[in-house]
């Protein structure tokens, strides 16, 4: 059974920085493509960025130069380090992985940025 918890959500300032958790079970996590979705009330999903098993990095271009995702394939994490963050960035974070043609995603964890 595929499990995605994610931990590291928190209050922070403009300007701040966070960094995001995702324990993943269930699957042979080196071999697959994670992700990082965040969600605003009324608004889709978005997806933030990607790291494939190869750690090639993909990111939506409103947090270039400001979130780096990196994984660790003997502890089966995923990270997402966000620095410089800013009001717009306040959502719920999911962790993500399509794993035989479903998507599968955590319980999401709360990151508010206000001053």
């Amino acid at each position: 059974q595929v499990r995605l918890v994610e931990s590291g959500g928190n209050l922070v300032q403009p300007g701040g920085s966070l960094r995001l958790s995702c324990a993943a079970s269930g699957i042979n996590f080196k071999l697959y493509t994670m992700r990082w979705f965040r969600q605003v009330p009324g608004k889709e999903r978005e997806l933030v960025a990607s790291i494939d098993s190869g750690h090639n990095q993909n990111y939506t271009e409103s947090v270039k130069g400001r979130f780096t995702i990196s994984r660790d394939n003997v502890w089966n994490r995923l990270y997402l380090q966000m620095n410089n963050l800013k009001a717009d960035d306040t959502a719920v974070y999911y962790c993500n992985v399509a794993y035989r043609s479903r998507m599968y995603y955590g319980q999401g964890t709360q990151v508010t940025v206000s001053a």
